[in-house]
């Protein structure tokens, strides 16, 4: 994760007015239209304002911003909310999410430098990909290629962060359409999770259910499951009721970038056969007269 108030030369304390002046410096600076200027560097001065200009979207980022640690979620493409642990949905992206800043504010900033020139901005790109439940939980790095009438074919790797939803959006800056003499759209890439059989996703925890029989319940015993990290043995004490969730800890989602996971919490369902041998109705009698 790269550092935003570091890229734009202010101070973790600094007004919005100092914000946007660094920013009109850097963009006067490094817009490739200009002589002497730097694509890499205007794409990241940009992305550092885009956070740093609003007041929410900063505030998250003075939050998370420093636990992101090392995670990929950059890419050297875009800015990705994810790298901060919170849900693309935060941003105001319709249903998923995405950054997005005032287009106008920067093309304001942009068009002064440019002597009342009104900047371009190229047209935004769409794509899905689809996900296995392990990829969505790990993360994972996936290779698409683009095709589309505004934009020329290439192969683009989307690096996708650990926990993320079905239905989430990953923005991928600059990776639009070019204009010439304009800035370039983004690609946005919506994420599809197939089902997983047994695992449910809830927050950073995951849950299950497990079945178990009568006797298991009234005993307590061993049984394996399998999870995403392999077959581990859940030990079930005895005296066990029907809806009882025990927790398995850190096998859950990852926490970002740290090596903190969430929770893996089984729920117990106590199977009662629907009919019994002669032996089996002998045995529950005999429980019976002991008040069982």
């Amino acid at each position: 994760m790269k550092d935003y108030y570091k890229i734009l030369g202010v101070d973790r304390k600094a007004s919005q007015d100092e914000i946007k002046k660094a920013f009109r410096k850097l963009a006067h600076a490094y817009h490739p239209d200009k002589s002497g200027g730097d694509e890499a560097k205007f794409k990241e001065a940009s992305e550092a304002y885009a956070i740093l200009s609003d007041k929410n979207k900063r505030a998250q980022y003075d939050a998370f911003g420093s636990s992101a640690g090392g995670r990929s979620g950059f890419s050297g493409a875009g800015f990705n909310p994810n790298d901060f642990g919170f849900d693309f949905s935060n941003f105001g992206f319709g249903s998923g999410g995405g950054v997005n800043f005032d287009a106008g504010d920067l093309g304001d900033i942009l068009s002064s430098i440019f002597g009342g020139r009104r900047v371009r901005r190229g047209r935004d790109i769409a794509v899905d990909i689809e996900l296995s439940f392990q990829e969505s939980i790990f993360g994972t790095e996936r290779k698409v290629v683009i095709n589309s009438k505004f934009v020329k074919q290439k192969e683009v790797k989307i690096t996708v962060p650990p926990g993320i939803d079905d239905g989430q959006m990953i923005r991928m800056s600059g990776m639009g359409e070019t204009l010439e003499g304009g800035v370039p759209g983004d690609l946005y890439v919506k994420v599809r999770v197939r089902r997983h059989p047994v695992l449910r996703k809830e927050g950073f925890n995951l849950v299950m259910d497990l079945n178990i029989k009568l006797s298991e319940a009234l005993l307590g015993g061993e049984k394996p499951i399998q999870t995403l990290d392999g077959e581990l043995t859940l030990k079930i004490p005895a005296g066990t009721n029907h809806g009882m969730i025990l927790r398995v800890k850190g096998k859950g989602v990852p926490f970002g970038a740290t090596s903190k996971r969430g929770d893996l919490y089984v729920r117990m369902i106590v199977k009662i056969p629907e009919k019994l041998s002669k032996e089996e109705k002998k045995a529950v009698e005999e429980l019976k007269k002991l008040g069982l």
